[in-house]
């Protein structure tokens, strides 16, 4: 499906998706049913730069961070207050990067996505300098 929802154009999109439903129908016919039934919704995702694309789509950083949250929630069991869980899952993302050298990686794999992002969404975004 990479070569459906990282194609140019939603011609080239819908080429690709025919390709896809011939070599893989039989074997996965509601999969293809599926996508045919929702490419209404997922045309206007094609309008998106292609680093915006490449984020949206990419999403082992987030369930990385969701099942550390989820551990840590586990292990603590109930909470006496909201504030008290507040903390809790700070503390579990704080804990991702203990010696602080991942932001520095961050910025560099997520800076063309970011620029896009700004132009995309122009003065939504807003960084910890301004």
């Amino acid at each position: 499906m990479k070569p459906v929802y990282t194609a140019a154009t939603e011609a080239a999109a819908q080429e690709r998706f025919l390709e896809f439903a011939e070599a893989w129908g039989h074997k996965y016919p509601a999969i293809v049913r599926l996508w045919e039934n929702s490419w209404a919704e997922f045309v206007p995702f094609l309008g998106f730069d292609p680093e915006i694309r490449k984020i949206v789509c990419s999403t082992n950083a987030i369930e990385s961070v969701n099942a550390r949250i989820r551990k840590a929630v586990r292990a603590r069991g109930h909470f006496p207050n909201e504030q008290a869980a507040l903390k809790c899952v700070y503390m579990a993302v704080m804990a991702l990067d203990p010696t602080g050298t991942g932001r520095r990686r961050w910025a560099v794999r997520w800076k063309a996505a970011l620029n896009a992002f700004e132009i995309t969404f122009e003065g939504r975004l807003r960084t910890a300098s301004k």
